[in-house]
């Protein structure tokens, strides 16, 4: 059976259990045995190994079919969707290009994979040639793929399909919509599939998913939320069992965030008060609140930043700030909320906020959080997290009744327990909290944010005396901090001594910077004979969990397994919960802390699984009702779906042109160059008078502009942008200036943070020397930001910085243009005005030479057989430029020797009457000061008498034999 033309022909292996290999898409010349094992995309998802739910299998046949984008929710991912279309294109006869993955979406891919058809990026341009015609699979990153497609480095015609991630990041200036542009103009068959599972991302901005869609060269925008009824239908049947633990705030705990509420409250009302003119509409304290609240505002704020007065600033500052006190009061301890806390109570930081410190909400913020720590008498007596007791009750208590009622009480299997937070820090705590108890957990935090303890309360000392000994009688291995993805060899368990407290807390000063993002711990049996203890620790840290085999420890030792789980790590991503799953099997998952994505990845977990309900995972939610916790979660909620009500109202109202994919040449009708109507009427003329034949001389006779690019400068969007104008861009390894626009004309370009280092560091000086030495138009382009305003004289601009040193940077800029009168400065407002004014400045000029581009600044030019500082000063005296400086070194022989010629052979010299009398003038001619230049040459004056005038008396001197001998 053949495939259709846009859908892979797969090899039919039901029996055997191999990735399927998809070839050739033609099935000219293939033998009947071969045509036979053909199967369509429908057949591969009956194989056996290919496990999908239902909305996964609609995904994969959606993408196999049609090129397009694909945006789910989060938690329902694409991952496994992705990774069988992968498997379909292994295949030597298919080249498949990868872009925008991250480190650790490549490397789960590339684990998943038959490792024959994923080639590793080779560092050598050779090597990366000869890996290209291999085929297979490449995850490539943009840089290196857009040089190579614009050195031809990569055979383009063959590459079978692009696939992006990410897709909700790429605009039409960035580096991954240049690579797809190459790759369309001159590929009109293979696909390019994008997948997203950031909805949200989509609502930023005007027409952010046309857009996007017009960027990727796709048609087909396909929409899976989590109410997609195809979803539901996956889901609802294998839905695990839920019970929400509603966990009361303490009071000073839940007085603190009502305070801060009303201070943002506050706040928000006041940015409005000052700007009524903006439009503040996502400025409220329900958003003040949610994850990303302060780059939303500073991404609206940024292009009228310089207009906001100084108050409003400070507000925006501080209700970032009020946010992390939030945040550090609800989900940290209470030590280490209070030090935050009391950081904003000094000084500095009452001169420079917008007031709120001053406010009798602050007042009692900073009260209650000093007693959370301290009791009535000043004594040191922190209270626990509102969570930590249901949290052991839960652990000691809930799960082994529920095991024993669900597996009867002689059962042999022991609970595992997968307990999920929010950050490291969160899982650090809970597992200092389970190993060695509250007390000496919170008296750890008060030593490390150096917290005054002073007198501690007869009630802390009895805790922490209890946990202590608790701890020195039982059966302790060595803790071990493991992380879960870091581990690469088994380390034997060892024995250790127990150290007394004063050590232990000394060598765990600094273990919270360190925290993991995961452990493993087990519950050691109560003694017999041993009196309970309800502070006693119970928990064990296990070491070595990604070498560690759980289920072969639990038959043997029949003890509970407890692992403690942030959402995400920063090595395998989201990806990570999914994988602990699968390793741990757990039994019961405790959500510590509410996340959206991670519900739905035990959801679909469960769903995978498909077991019967007594089987299922049981999930406890330890959740503050009616808090900022529950509103948070709840917000997010919220805003994913009114995005995915924005993405179906979209699509049901676009208007997608036929040309959209890029496989006609109407998608790439690039601006029109100035020079294009002239050369249209030209043609017009020359064929009504001349005929035809001059006409289409003339038509061959037009070069397509070209503009020479430093590799270094492919990490920028002007490279992007400059194509699409229609310039042909020639990247090559310079070592002057960064765009060669003619054989004269060199550009420099520096963004403001790169201006102000430049120039304090002296790079920028060196860097004009050389673009001056070699080009007779050298050119400093600053360029600034585009979502940010054209505008130099603010602190905005300027990183923050005092109006000091913004004008020491605008003296720095007059001195370069003093010490270089031939330099040019050009203000750009964004890089797309920049590629603009690159057009204009080429029409009529000659085309620059790559050859002669790279080589100049090399060691063996021409320029560098003369003494340098001779070589620049000449070019600072008027009349002598590039195009004739090598005659003067060559035949002037000296500075005395050019003021005994007279004004005709100076002329002669320099083959131009006005250089040689501009050169004449200012060697004999005495140029008097204006009135306006009179302290400037005082200045001069002093400067002479301190360093000595011996120079000058040289050039008075032939001054003064050159005017005798005219005589």
């Amino acid at each position: 059976m053949s495939a259709s033309a846009s859908q892979p022909q797969i090899e039919k292996d039901a029996e055997i259990e191999t990735p399927a290999e998809a070839l050739p898409e033609s099935s000219d010349g293939l033998a009947d045995e071969d045509l036979a094992n053909l199967v369509t995309a429908e057949e591969y998802l009956l194989r056996k190994d290919v496990v999908l739910l239902e909305y996964e299998k609609q995904m994969f046949l959606d993408m196999i079919h049609h090129d397009g984008l694909l945006v789910c929710a989060k938690g329902l991912s694409y991952e496994r969707v992705l990774l069988n279309i992968l498997k379909v294109y292994s295949d030597a006869g298919n080249l498949l290009l990868v872009i925008n993955s991250s480190d650790w979406e490549e490397q789960y891919y590339k684990t998943q994979l038959d490792q024959k058809y994923v080639h590793e990026v080779a560092n050598t341009a050779t090597e990366r040639e000869r890996v290209y015609l291999e085929g297979g699979l490449q995850f490539i990153s943009t840089r290196i793929l857009v040089v190579d497609l614009l050195k031809q480095r990569i055979p383009i015609e063959l590459i079978t399909g692009v696939i992006v991630l990410r897709a909700h990041n790429i605009i039409e200036s960035c580096q991954e919509a240049f690579a797809l542009r190459l790759f369309r103009q001159r590929n009109k068959t293979g696909f390019i599939k994008a997948f997203s599972s950031s909805p949200e991302s989509f609502t930023i901005g005007y027409a952010h998913i046309e857009r996007t869609m017009r960027n990727l060269f796709v048609k087909q925008l396909y929409i899976w939320p989590r109410f997609h009824a195809t979803v539901r239908a996956a889901l609802h049947p294998w839905q695990a069992q839920t019970i929400e633990l509603h966990v009361p705030l303490g009071p000073r705990i839940n007085s603190i965030q009502t305070h801060i509420l009303d201070i943002m409250n506050f706040l928000v009302r006041e940015i409005k008060r000052i700007n009524r003119t903006v439009d503040l509409e996502a400025i409220t304290v329900e958003n003040c609140v949610t994850k990303k609240f302060h780059k939303i505002l500073q991404a609206q704020l940024d292009c009228i930043w310089h207009q906001l007065n100084s108050q409003t600033k400070l507000i925006v500052a501080d209700l970032k700030i009020l946010r992390s006190l939030m945040i550090s009061t609800m989900y940290h301890d209470s030590v280490s909320a209070y030090a935050l806390i009391k950081r904003y109570r000094g000084t500095e930081y009452a001169i420079s906020n917008s007031g709120w410190t001053l406010l009798d909400a602050a007042e009692q913020i900073f009260l209650l959080s000093k007693q959370r720590v301290y009791n009535g008498q000043n004594e040191f007596e922190p209270e626990p997290c509102p969570k930590w007791q249901p949290l052991n009750e839960l652990l000691t208590t809930d799960i082994p009744a529920d095991m024993r009622r669900r597996k009867g009480a002689q059962h042999l299997e022991a609970p595992k327990v997968l307990i999920l937070c929010q950050d490291a820090r969160t899982c650090y705590q809970l597992k200092q909290y389970l190993t060695q108890g509250g007390p000496r957990f919170l008296l750890q935090q008060a030593m490390r944010h150096e917290v005054q303890v002073g007198k501690v309360s007869e009630k802390f000392t009895r805790e922490s005396q209890s946990t202590v000994m608790a701890e020195t009688t039982a059966k302790a291995k060595k803790e071990t901090e493991t992380e879960t993805e870091a581990k690469t060899e088994p380390k034997p368990e060892m024995e250790t001594t127990q150290l007394d407290e004063l050590a232990q807390l000394l060598r765990e000063t600094d273990a919270d910077a360190d925290a993991e993002e995961s452990y493993m711990l087990t519950m050691t049996q109560a003694m017999p004979r041993a009196a309970p203890d309800p502070n006693a620790s119970i928990f064990e840290i296990i070491p070595e969990l990604e070498q560690f085999d759980v289920s072969a420890a639990l038959a043997e030792h029949r003890q509970p397994c407890i692992c403690l789980q942030t959402f995400k790590t920063e090595r395998e991503g989201a990806m990570a919960l999914e994988q602990m799953l699968e390793q741990l099997q757990p039994h019961y998952v405790i959500m510590y802390n509410t996340n959206v994505t991670a519900i739905r990845q035990l959801e679909v977990f469960e769903a995978r699984r498909r077991r019967p309900p007594a089987e299922r995972m049981l999930i406890y939610f330890l959740i503050h009702a009616r808090t900022v916790e529950e509103q948070s979660y709840l917000t997010s909620l919220r805003r994913e779906k009114s995005a995915f009500e924005l993405i179906i109202d979209t699509k049901s109202k676009m208007v997608i042109p036929e040309y959209q994919d890029g496989k006609t040449d109407e998608a790439f009708v690039l601006f029109k160059g100035y020079d294009e109507e002239e050369q249209a009427n030209a043609n017009a003329n020359a064929q009504t008078r001349k005929g035809a034949a001059t006409g289409a001389a003339l038509n061959v006779a037009r070069i397509t502009p070209k503009v020479i690019v430093d590799m270094r400068e492919f990490h920028s969007d002007l490279p992007c942008l400059i194509h699409k104008r229609g310039l042909e861009v020639l990247p090559v390894t310079i070592t002057i200036g960064d765009y060669i626009l003619t054989p004269d004309i060199c550009v420099e370009r520096k963004s403001i943070s790169d201006l102000i280092g430049s120039l304090n560091s002296g790079r920028l000086y060196n860097q004009c020397v050389q673009m001056q030495r070699y080009y007779a138009k050298p050119i400093l382009l600053i360029e600034f930001d585009q979502n940010r305003p054209f505008h130099l004289q603010g602190k905005f601009m300027l990183s923050q910085q005092t109006t000091a040193t913004n004008a020491d940077i605008m003296q720095k800029l007059q001195l370069l243009t003093l010490h270089f009168p031939k330099l040019r400065l050009i203000w750009s407002p964004s890089p797309y005005a920049t590629a603009q004014l690159f057009e204009e400045l080429k029409l009529g000029k000659p085309e620059p030479d790559a050859q002669v581009a790279a080589s100049l600044g090399t060691e063996d030019g021409e320029q560098l057989q003369f003494n340098n500082a001779i070589y620049d000063f000449l070019l600072r005296l008027p009349g002598i430029h590039t195009r004739n400086v090598h005659a003067v070194l060559r035949r002037g022989s000296s500075l005395r020797e050019l003021l005994k010629r007279s004004q005709s052979e100076l002329s002669d010299l320099l083959q131009s009457q006005e250089s040689g009398k501009l050169l004449w003038d200012i060697l004999h001619v005495a140029h008097l000061p204006e009135k306006d230049e009179v302290a400037g040459s005082s200045a001069l004056l002093a400067a002479s008498r301190q360093f000595g005038s011996g120079s000058h008396n040289r050039f008075r001197k032939a001054a003064g034999e050159a005017r005798r001998g005219r005589r």
